[in-house]
């Protein structure tokens, strides 16, 4: 196994030691220390989070390819592999057909959702035992502000070595990355992995980025590369030197926003989770700019809402038993009606279709309808009875396809991947 590096923007990158197992891993010494001026924000990204888990709670299959996802019987896809499974090209998203066929002999088990919020919290919790800044971003990533002066004097690179090692006494490991400002701090954190730390120092931002493709930045997604490639803009570095107004004039206001970031000079700030009483619902609603008067739009525009309702479930670690649809037909009618789930979810594939049978009670073809909205409720009255007709295989496929999804939108922006149904709205 080649020698892992870890890399500092202020210095040299220093040599280190294969990785160890979680609970003997290794924190690498810096070639230097940086004083820091300004801002100091990380993001922690957890090292193949299911996996590790799995791994964490069957002694047993460490060091062993492991992989976390939908059956390769049923049209699965991955939704975590470990490093070992990804030394044989597994990685997240591939079909699990595939990856079976790559690792035969990999551990195939089903996301165990509750069990990878118990550990994610206690992750956290370190997080805030250096910081209230702390904003989850997803069950395994967060930023954190630890800048000098506000909270504690002590060098940041030395309080990120110290969650580096509280994380893996949890019995995990993470990755982390340290810079001015969340862009940086996010592609650093994806620069060494696993176990690694890649610190961009105050004044250096700009060339590290320079020389990355433009897919590095997040929120960068398929259609959006693909424009700037045309455009002989390949790197951050061509993207940071482009002028403001041109860029605006071919993409609206994130032109302006994609250079800035690109250069390094974007200003973030750490938004920590407002403390509220645990929310009774999750919902979404959308009012359409012309009225939806056909089932098949109205099909779609439940299935577009119910996905990010789906998403934000999954951010909060949390599972409704019962579905609420909402019709606006002008500004005064609004109907809604809901139904009981058999079994607690946070998956759109599950609740939207569900949704979409409620509007036989509220719609009839041809009403035109201006707002669509779906929310999840029932945090607390959950059964996990299943219908005779579901089976465990094809719940967990359509599982795994959310969590991918979520993974793959958290990556490489939101429009990396759309649905049929979004180009019909």
């Amino acid at each position: 196994m080649p020698r892992r590096r870890t890399h500092d923007a202020f210095g040299s990158g220093a040599e280190a030691a294969p990785p160890a197992r979680p609970d003997q891993a290794r924190i690498q010494p810096s070639q230097a220390q940086p004083v820091w001026h300004g801002p100091a924000i990380g993001l922690m990204d957890l090292d193949a989070f299911f996996a590790s888990v799995e791994q964490l709670d069957h002694p047993e299959w460490r060091g062993k390819p492991v992989i976390v996802g939908g059956s390769p019987d049923r049209r699965g896809v991955v939704s975590t592999a470990s490093y070992e499974a990804r030394e044989y090209g597994v990685h997240s998203a591939m079909p699990s057909f595939q990856a079976r066929r790559l690792c035969p002999q990999a551990i195939w088990v089903t996301s165990n959702f509750g069990r990878y919020r118990e550990i994610s919290d206690r992750v956290m919790s370190v997080l805030l035992d250096e910081t209230p800044l702390v904003e989850q971003v997803s069950i395994d990533e967060a930023f954190f502000d630890i800048t000098p002066g506000r909270f504690a004097n002590e060098s940041p690179v030395e309080i990120c070595r110290r969650i580096q090692r509280r994380v893996a006494e949890i019995g995990v490991t993470c990755s982390i990355g340290l810079g001015t400002n969340k862009t940086v701090a996010k592609i650093a954190s994806e620069r060494e992995k696993p176990r690694g730390m890649t610190v961009v120092a105050p004044g250096n931002e700009a060339s590290f980025l320079a020389p990355l493709p433009v897919r590095a930045l997040s929120g960068i997604g398929g259609a959006t590369e693909k424009s700037l490639l045309a455009m002989n803009i390949r790197t951050l570095g061509d993207l940071a030197r482009q002028d403001t107004r041109f860029m605006e004039r071919y993409f609206g206001v994130s032109g302006p926003r994609m250079v800035l970031r690109a250069s390094g000079r974007e200003h973030s700030v750490v938004k920590p989770a407002v403390e509220h009483e645990d929310p009774k619902s999750v919902s979404n609603e959308r009012t359409f700019a012309r009225d939806l008067v056909s089932r098949k739009e109205l099909e779609a525009a439940i299935g577009h809402v119910s996905e990010k309702v789906g998403a934000r479930m999954r951010a909060k670690g949390l599972k409704g038993s019962q579905v609420t649809l909402k019709l606006k037909f002008d500004t005064i009618h609004t109907h809604t009606a809901q139904r009981q789930l058999r079994r607690a979810t946070n998956n759109e594939h599950v609740f939207a279709p569900v949704a979409c049978e409620l509007l036989d009670g509220l719609w009839h073809e041809g009403t035109p309808v201006r707002l669509v909205g779906v929310g999840l409720s029932g945090f607390d009255e959950t059964t996990e009875q299943l219908s005779l007709f579901d089976s465990p295989e094809e719940t967990d496929d359509k599982q795994s396809l959310a969590e991918v999804t979520d993974r793959l939108r958290e990556r490489f922006g939101r429009d990396a991947l759309t649905y049929g149904r979004d180009f019909r709205l």
